[in-house]
């Protein structure tokens, strides 16, 4: 089983980046699917989430309004698109997914990817 994040990168504060989380080896339908950030000397925060078997979303409150999580079953991948980015979202972002449990702890999730480093300058 693999996740597969992708799409980070440096971008002026104000811009926009979407991030992908391409999963593979099972299928994830009945799994939650997350997005965490970790900056340096942080611990891993939750950022947002989609339930596939509803299209729940959830989202911390310094994102709201302005990130939004998404799903694509049939490529079972999840996108988190990023805009209005401010330093702060500056973190590694990791895609996870959880079978049960608490969606917003990080020890819920059975599954991580990589991360990918989203850098926002000013």
């Amino acid at each position: 089983v693999q996740l597969q994040a992708s799409g980070g990168g440096l971008v002026q504060a104000g811009g926009s980046l979407r991030l992908s989380c391409a999963a593979s080896g099972r299928t994830f339908s009945d799994y939650f699917m997350g997005w965490f950030r970790q900056a340096p000397g942080k611990e891993r925060e939750f950022v947002a989430g989609i339930r596939w078997s509803d299209g729940s979303t959830y989202y911390t409150d310094s994102v709201k309004g302005r990130f939004t999580i998404a799903g694509d079953i049939d490529k079972n991948t999840v996108y988190l698109q990023m805009n209005s980015l401010k330093l702060e979202d500056t973190a590694l972002y990791y895609c996870a997914a959880a079978r049960t449990g608490n969606i917003f702890s990080k020890w819920s999730y059975n599954y991580w990817g990589q991360g990918t480093q989203v850098t926002v300058s000013s």
